[in-house]
């Protein structure tokens, strides 16, 4: 039997499952512009996945760095819902949100 489809899907289950919280905690802590961070890990993983001789080593690794990448999507459009009301917004960064809301309307 080969396992390695097996293991690498519940890696990548595993690593969606990390980072969606991830996106909403991170943005809701920091704010949007935490996306660079992503991209610092996304550009990381990439590169071990590079050099990581095994098969589900480096897949695995990929698929971290690409849910990096996705999750600086995610954490603009994390930004959208939490100004729509869908989530809560820190009170330590209302002011910003309320700039953000005021810019729309005009």
């Amino acid at each position: 039997m080969n396992w390695n489809g097996v293991i690498v899907g519940a890696a990548v289950f595993l690593c969606i499952g990390i980072f969606h919280p991830l996106v909403i905690r991170w943005e809701y802590r920091w704010g949007k512009k935490v996306w660079w961070v992503f991209l610092a890990l996304g550009l990381i993983f990439t590169a071990a996945s590079l050099l990581i001789p095994s098969f589900i080593g480096s897949t695995i690794a990929g698929a971290v760095a690409f849910s990096s990448f996705w999750s600086i999507h995610e954490v603009i459009k994390q930004e959208k819902r939490v100004l729509k009301g869908w989530f809560p917004e820190n009170p330590a960064r209302h002011s910003y949100y309320e700039s953000k809301r005021k810019e729309s309307r005009d």
